[in-house]
């Protein structure tokens, strides 16, 4: 539009900075800040928020005080909404007390005060901590500033204490909230039976539910998902699948972590064929799997002794882009030293090195052991060399012990002594407690 002559004005350039920051295209919102100050609209603290607010959603907090800082240097003043987008990405990162402390500074400010979904941050901070007394305590303090808390306030209050098993303390705040004209809604009703589901309470959350549909609150994605994991735990894959089919014909439609909690079950149960068919559906709705979606059908196939399957899946899963964890990397290690297929294995086993990921302990014992089977004890020697120090001595320890249930004394011998005498600051008793 600038290139056709166009003006855009600040709130246009809002909508396009919230865009860009809602796909993640942030370089890009730095770019659109550029041509803004060349076209003779200079960006603002609203655009400037929406931009700090982008990255602290995506977890971007350091990024998001450095915009913070280039928008000060050009004497705009942050307002409550910009302090209360840094508040909330602090909380999300686990930066509590400097969220606090910037909390402080909005009581203490002469320009601008914390507005109520300042405090409901600053709550669901301190519920996501397990600190209900200091939330609690923030409710009180809101309430005294002439704040009156929103459905939202209460629903994270209720949800901070139907984590910790508080379940009177929430049906109290919900029954308060009604007495003042807040409407429990679906995500209320979400947080209280996602708590009692954790809790083995399923009778209750059960009647929870038919409360909610009592009002006249319709079931929403989330609601489905609660229960389908809740019935996949217990292995009721039937229950989970009726709940799913369910849900579609409600015209709530599924997400990807649905689904991948219906495949990772079916994959758990060996029922490859039909976690296959759901894994291909998500292709279908165009879906995109997660680390989580590919690991459960690799580990799914390795279970069933297809690592040829698995490879396939692992292969799309890297030309796809979706990033292999340590988890997948060891589901496909173990299927393919199942599989004796060793070399296969040790190059999966390297390349993950390579990257830097560091592997579940089981991993290199399993790998090391199938290769001391076969007699080749230097190339699992290299195999443990690969780690650092202590994760070396505890593999070690781990493979010794292995070795010797299995008889083979000479190679746990071998093993034992390449550590103690690798490294004379060990303690040798050490390589026993690890």
């Amino acid at each position: 539009m600038w290139g056709q002559g166009f003006c855009l004005d600040n709130a246009t350039c809002t909508v396009v900075v919230r865009t860009f920051c809602k796909k993640g295209r942030f370089r890009d919102v730095s770019e659109f800040f550029r041509r803004m100050l060349e076209t003779g609209t200079p960006p603002n603290v609203v655009n400037y928020t929406v931009w700090i607010d982008g990255l602290c959603k995506r977890g971007h907090v350091k990024q998001a005080f450095r915009v913070l800082e280039e928008m000060v240097g050009k004497g705009l003043k942050p307002n409550v909404y910009t302090h209360t987008s840094l508040i909330d990405g602090l909380c999300k990162i686990g930066w509590r007390e400097r969220a606090f402390r910037l909390f402080l500074k909005l009581i203490k400010s002469s320009s601008y005060k914390p507005n109520v979904h300042t405090y409901t941050v600053m709550i669901g901070g301190y519920c996501n901590e397990g600190k209900l007394a200091r939330a609690e305590m923030l409710l009180g303090r809101m309430v005294e500033q002439g704040l009156a808390p929103n459905t939202n306030t209460y629903t994270t209050l209720i949800s901070g204490h139907c984590k910790t098993g508080s379940f009177d303390r929430a049906f109290e705040l919900m029954n308060k909230m009604t007495h003042e004209g807040f409407l429990p809604n679906i995500y209320t009703y979400n947080a209280v039976i996602d708590g009692l589901l954790k809790k083995g309470k399923i009778e209750e959350a059960y009647k929870v539910l038919r409360r909610a549909t009592t009002q006249g609150l319709e079931l929403d994605k989330v609601t489905y998902t609660i229960f389908i994991t809740e019935h996949c735990k217990q292995g009721h894959i039937t229950y989970a699948l009726d709940l799913f089919n369910r849900m579609i014909e409600n015209g709530c439609h599924p997400d990807i972590e649905t689904y991948t909690t219906l495949i990772a079950t079916y994959c758990q149960q060996r029922q490859m064929e039909e976690s296959q068919k759901l894994f291909d559906k998500c292709l279908t709705l165009e879906l995109v799997p997660t680390t989580q979606t590919y690991t459960s059908m690799i580990a799914g196939y390795c279970k069933v002794g297809k690592s040829t399957s698995a490879l396939r899946v692992f292969y799309r899963m890297v030309q796809n882009g979706c990033l292999a964890d340590s988890i997948t990397y060891g589901a496909l290690i173990s299927g393919l030293c199942k599989e004796s297929r060793l070399e296969e294995a040790r190059a999966l086993y390297e390349g993950m090195l390579d990257k830097h990921l560091v592997p579940c302990e089981v991993t290199p014992v399993t790998l090391a052991f199938e290769y001391c089977r076969r007699g080749r004890t230097s190339v699992a020697l290299s195999i443990l060399d690969r780690l650092d120090k202590r994760r070396q001595i505890h593999a070690t320890n781990v493979l010794v012990r292995k070795l010797s249930a299995t008889a083979n004394v000479d190679d746990a011998s071998l093993f034992l002594k390449r550590v103690l005498d690798g490294d004379s600051v060990v303690d040798h008793a050490k390589i026993y407690m690890t």
